[in-house]
């Protein structure tokens, strides 16, 4: 998901409307009740909260829904949002008490309960969807609700547990308009969040109103939204060139934000540090030509992230030599430290000692239309082929169809963004490389899993930054993924719009309200 770590905010620019001139493009008085467009090339996988785990459906959760807890702008600690409050109970950090914050009021108008919140939990672990985020709950046992008050039991030790309720996998449901053992579909969805969605349809649009009796950590609602959806960049660019949307993110490609015009007065732009990451994901399953370390580990001798960010993404990202972004407590450049420049001569030797022929070959996957993955795939196979040790069979997939694929195990590659889930490296860990985790490379290493395990019990998580140096280094060794880059946040706005550089902040949150007329 995720899309989700701490972004270091760096607005380099926002250009403000000024002069006369400039006033007479603002909208009529009349006109700022209008909804604002936003455009991106994210997908919603599912409107049900337990069935996705993936940036573009989180972004509309946080507007739709409520969790417990929230992160303000640029919080790493998150805060009360349908709780009054909520704090570790005893020694130990394995019971979570939350108190629901009263008046709570579902569509359907009921009064939200500890009940509600319960169920949200259980459901989320009880379908235990393939694209859904129950792996975050891995620490969670069982819920208790009694009253406004619900209690969390863990398994085990998990000062990360708060921030993993502030996210999209905390969304709280109506028990009354959820079933309890499956999925919802529709187009429908009853939060208690600062928008009620009263438009949807697949792949198009979203049609946000301010939620009039929403009760939360935010002060108040913004404006009406429309999201428009794109499946490719080149169409989200041209909407944005046409003014077919009066605000753009996720993704314009790399040809438009490089050409951006600090000096256009016809728009704002904004552009920040992000721990976004993308990841080359490998199969390490025994039916998978990646399945033996040493031939993942000649893959990784051959890959160039220079050559890749400057030919495919302009340099409109930066290369990535970790599981763990820079920005992050405990980020390293373990990649760079055990394979500091290609070698074609060292990755023979690898294929030699695992008496594999060569070229090895083997398929990848990425997912149609989301950024630059075709071209991304194309450079990457360049890469590897041009040593004559690798024969990368290419091929796009619809998003959904993508996800399927990769999370059976039907690919021996591919790549994925990760938009981390909350402001901790914890998001790295168990969901990437722990044993079970959500891209399912078939990766198990127990002394990882200690790792992320012994990390969750220091809540000064300046702490953690040992294990996870440790974690990061054992994952440069094993080879269950290949870092790429991180990415860089870019938000683009027409002129009279403002609030463009709050919309995300890196704690996971995706806030539509903060977009407002000028």
């Amino acid at each position: 998901m995720r899309s989700v770590r701490i972004r270091i905010l760096l607005t380099l620019l926002v250009l403000a409307v000024v002069g006369v001139g400039g006033w007479q493009l603002l909208p009529s008085q009349g006109d700022k009740n209008k909804a604002i467009t936003l455009g991106t090339t994210d997908a919603v996988t599912a409107l049900d909260p337990a069935g996705a785990y993936d940036a573009g459906s989180w972004a509309l959760y946080s507007n739709v829904f409520q969790s417990l807890l929230t992160f303000e702008p640029d919080g790493t600690q998150p805060v009360p949002d349908a709780a009054k409050n909520c704090g570790f109970v005893g020694g130990g950090l394995r019971t979570y008490r939350c108190t629901v914050r009263d008046g709570l009021k579902f569509p359907s108008g009921r009064t939200m309960t500890a009940e509600d919140v319960k169920y949200s939990f259980d459901r989320v672990k009880k379908i235990d969807s393939k694209v859904g985020p129950s792996a975050l709950f891995s620490t969670l046992g069982s819920v208790d609700a009694d009253g406004m008050t619900v209690t969390f039991h863990l398994s085990t030790p998990d000062t990360t547990f708060p921030l993993k309720v502030a996210t999209g996998a905390g969304s709280i449901v109506d028990h009354t308009r959820y079933a309890l053992n499956s999925l919802r579909t529709g187009t429908d969805a009853d939060g208690t969040g600062p928008y009620r969605l009263t438009g949807y349809t697949k792949d198009k649009s979203a049609d946000l109103k301010p939620n009039g009796s929403y009760k939360g950590a935010i002060g108040g609602t913004g404006r009406p939204i429309q999201v428009r959806y794109f499946t490719e960049g080149s169409a989200l660019d041209k909407a944005w060139q046409d003014k077919q949307v009066d605000a753009a993110t996720r993704t314009l490609t790399p040809k438009l934000l490089a050409a951006l015009n600090p000096s256009d007065p016809t728009q704002r732009v904004s552009e920040s540090d992000s721990a976004e990451t993308r990841n080359l994901y490998l199969n390490t399953h025994a039916s998978s030509p990646l399945h033996d370390v040493r031939v993942r580990r000649a893959l990784a001798w051959l890959i160039n992230r220079e050559q890749l960010v400057t030919s495919v993404y302009d340099g409109t990202v930066d290369a990535l030599y970790s599981l763990v972004p820079a920005g992050i407590t405990g980020h390293t450049t373990s990649f760079f430290d055990a394979y500091p420049a290609q070698s074609v001569k060292k990755a023979r030797q690898l294929l030699t000692e695992a008496g594999v022929s060569t070229p090895v070959r083997f398929t990848y996957g990425y997912g149609e239309g989301r950024g630059q993955g075709a071209e991304e795939a194309a450079e990457i196979k360049r890469q590897l082929e041009s040593s004559g040790l690798f024969k990368v069979d290419v091929k796009g997939y619809e998003w959904t169809d993508f996800q399927k694929r990769y999370t059976a195990g039907k690919m021996d590659a591919w790549a994925v963004g990760w938009v981390a889930d909350y402001p901790d490296p914890d998001t790295f860990g168990g969901p990437l490389v722990g044993s079970g985790s959500s891209m399912n490379t078939g990766y198990s290493n127990k002394a990882v899993d200690a790792l992320v395990s012994d990390s969750r019990q220091y809540t000064d998580r300046s702490r953690a930054a040992s294990d996870f140096r440790s974690l990061q280094a054992k994952v440069a060794d094993d080879v269950p993924l290949v870092p790429l880059w991180q990415q860089k946040e870019y938000v683009v706005t027409s002129e009279d719009v403002g609030g463009g550089q709050y919309l995300s902040d890196g704690t996971g949150v995706f806030r539509l309200w903060k977009l407002n007329w000028i």
